[in-house]
């Protein structure tokens, strides 16, 4: 069985100081997220990377955007700036690419065939944002049959009104911790896996 990396949504959107969007300490995950794609590459292990990109006439929106205002005014929109990779994000020539429209990877797209087809088992989850396309993709795969790690510190999250960075964290890997995924740091995921991801 083989395991997967699934890099979510490293895009300029979270990790630019102007964007409305930005994630506390976005460098940080970042440099996370770039030791776990650094470990997979060394291993020659599968690694995806996901994006979310809309038309820009909104035509595929759906439902995606019903709680933050007018839809006339969306974010995500193919060809601007704030859909691109994030700078600095390591980006391996032999990465799969994948673009998504809803909060799980899985939704819409064909990541689930992808992965069957080279026999993939396992997946390693990490990206943006801890709460929504994170979360959504680590419950999916789960509903889909695969072992799920998700590795808190290598996500982030703007937070929310009422909840910061590390509470959403703590809350969603709580959460996930129950049935879904096993959680990890991204120090402690590498260290028990150092030889090889599982």
């Amino acid at each position: 069985m083989k395991t997967a990396l699934l890099v979510v949504d490293v895009q300029n959107i979270y990790t630019d100081e102007s964007s409305g969007m930005y994630c506390k300490q976005a460098q940080k995950t970042l440099s996370n997220i770039n030791k776990l794609v650094e470990h997979f590459e060394h291993h020659g292990t599968p690694i995806v990377l996901v994006r979310h990109i809309h038309k820009p006439d909104g035509s595929d929106l759906g439902r995606m955007f019903d709680f933050a205002g007018p839809v006339e005014d969306f974010n995500f929109k193919g060809g601007s700036k704030e859909v691109e990779f994030s700078a600095g994000l390591r980006h391996p020539k032999d990465a799969v690419e994948l673009v998504k429209t809803r909060y799980s990877s899985f939704a819409g797209t064909n990541l689930d065939q992808t992965l069957k087809k080279i026999g993939v088992g396992r997946v390693v989850i990490c990206g943006f944002m801890t709460n929504f396309c994170c979360d959504s993709t680590a419950r999916d795969a789960h509903d889909l049959d695969y072992f799920v790690d998700f590795i808190v510190d290598a996500t982030g999250t703007p937070g929310t009104a009422h909840m910061n960075q590390t509470k959403i964290r703590e809350v969603v890997a709580g959460l996930l911790s129950e049935g879904y995924a096993e959680a990890f740091t991204t120090k402690g995921y590498l260290k028990k896996f150092s030889q090889r991801p599982r």
